[in-house]
């Protein structure tokens, strides 16, 4: 009679749940194995870049699932912390979109290839959305704000004076925390003024890096404290890729247009769109302000990406994305945006991230002709996923023809909120992708905002579009409920509203 009760505890939800993580792990493993054997063949330049694209992504995967086992593992030995809930959904949601992307990456080939790849990741998409199900399914629970959350707060650092009035590194920016500045104080001097950022990279010899590649290479990996390269004015020429391991790694720039780091990497040159970004960052906790983010390739070129965001709870202030199609690639996990510029033509606040855009400015460029302007195209394809854009107390600055967003996967989610829509924003507002695919089953929301191209009453009927009219729907698209940001922001040292303003 005892073991029968010993083997039915056993087969716990909680037990199930973590053995299908466990084998979860183990198949995407066994897929990085598969896929790097097709290496041998003979494929093209696209095709060997699409493979390492899949290899590199289900190793996003492999460490998205490994943490989520970790973070169950502490719940079941009784210390669960507040942002489990929120941590294990953002992460089983970036792990099931991996796979895509890594399909993706064989668009412009004949598929050939793409067919024996997709043998191997199938199965592991499979279980990664069997998981995210069973694990939504066993905690449906109320979305609760986390305690000491108000609805309006905003965190006051002093943003507007830099405190580093020589710009060499001598002194801190104001708005950064004094954790973040305790750590930053040189071990080995004794005066007062010790304190200085870690590295410094100069194109005139003044620092100690030229190039802002070797200074991430020889910054420390698996860092658990933050790690500032100030990266002083220039125009860096250079496609950064900055793994996962780097963690917890802060780029400090002079100011937008003064600090500038530009590629032309693009679709037409027969790199994945993945690839093409001028800036790659996929290690945790990784912030940066100041700085401008260019990728020079026109509408021509096709996708050309300015910034790709892997980076789980990053922040990014005061920056410049300027692309063309898809310039902003927020790929996955959670992501804050404060008092940004994003320019671009056609899906160019794009991916699956769960990002909130907040004080930012939006502008339209020209496209091709006949090509339509479309700022955001969200790609959740889960209803489970926890992702989705969020843009707020912001700015659309449309000079052409300008849709708010489409649909590019099914369960796609964006919302705008309190942001001021020029006139150019067209009546209809959003723009299907093809036919009548996704129109029942995205969330696109629009809740007060203003200006001439903001009236509602012309836009899309359709069954999946709403306009929000109570403020506690808006609320669940706030930094403090949607980033569990209340959490995790106030470390980063960026300004930020945790909730509605008025």
């Amino acid at each position: 009679m005892q073991s029968r009760i010993e083997g039915h505890d056993h087969h716990t939800p909680q037990t199930v749940l973590k053995a299908a993580l466990q084998n979860t792990i183990k198949e995407a493993m066994l897929a990085i194995d598969t896929i790097s054997t097709f290496n041998t063949l003979s494929i093209s330049y696209r095709e060997q870049i699409a493979i390492e694209d899949c290899k590199e992504l289900l190793d996003f995967s492999v460490s998205e699932l490994t943490w989520s086992l970790s973070e169950m593992n502490k719940i079941r030995a009784g210390s669960k912390n507040p942002q489990s809930d929120g941590n294990l959904k953002a992460w089983l949601s970036a792990a099931l979109s991996n796979q895509d992307t890594c399909l993706e990456g064989f668009e412009g080939t004949d598929r050939r290839l793409e067919r024996f790849v997709r043998g191997s990741v199938s199965q592991v998409t499979q279980l990664i959305g069997n998981v995210l199900t069973l694990y939504v399914q066993m905690h449906r629970l109320p979305f609760r704000p986390p305690r000491n959350y108000t609805n309006a707060t905003t965190t006051n650092y002093d943003d507007d004076n830099n405190g580093d009035e020589n710009g060499d590194g001598r002194d801190f920016p104001k708005w950064m925390t004094d954790g973040d500045k305790e750590l930053l104080v040189s071990e080995r001097s004794n005066n007062n003024n010790g304190m200085h950022v870690d590295s410094v990279v100069a194109l005139d010899g003044s620092g100690k890096y030229r190039s802002i590649g070797q200074a991430i290479f020889e910054a420390p990996s698996y860092s658990k404290r933050r790690y500032v390269i100030y990266v002083k004015k220039g125009v860096y020429q250079e496609n950064i890729d900055m793994k996962k391991k780097k963690s917890y790694i802060m780029l400090v720039g002079d100011g937008i247009g003064k600090t500038i780091i530009t590629g032309n990497r693009n679709f037409m040159q027969g790199w994945t769109t993945f690839r093409t970004a001028t800036l790659a960052v996929s290690g945790k906790g990784f912030i940066a302000r100041d700085i401008t983010f260019r990728n020079t390739a026109g509408p021509e070129k096709h996708q050309g990406v300015a910034i790709r965001v892997d980076s789980d709870q990053s922040a990014f202030y005061r920056c410049s994305f300027e692309g063309h199609q898809d310039t902003l690639y927020a790929h996955s996990l959670r992501q804050f945006y404060r008092e940004c510029t994003i320019s671009g033509t056609i899906d160019f606040i794009f991916g699956n991230g769960a990002a909130v855009l907040q004080n930012c400015k939006i502008f339209t460029r020209d496209p091709l002709p006949l090509q339509k302007v479309t700022i955001t195209a969200q790609g959740r394809k889960d209803p489970h996923q926890s992702t989705g854009f969020t843009i707020q107390d912001s700015y659309v600055y449309a000079t052409r023809p300008t849709y708010l967003g489409r649909p590019w996967k099914q369960y796609s989610r964006t919302v705008y909120m309190n942001t001021y829509m020029s006139s150019m924003v067209q009546p209809r507002g959003w723009l299907e992708w093809y036919g009548d695919f996704g129109l029942g089953t995205l969330w696109y929301g629009e809740y007060r905002n203003y200006g001439p191209g903001s009236s509602t009453s012309g836009r899309v009927q359709w069954p999946g579009y709403h306009i929000i009219g109570d403020a506690s729907t808006a609320g669940f698209f706030t930094v403090g409920r949607f980033l569990d940001g209340v959490s995790w922001l106030p470390a980063t040292g960026v300004k930020f509203t945790a909730g509605l303003t008025n």
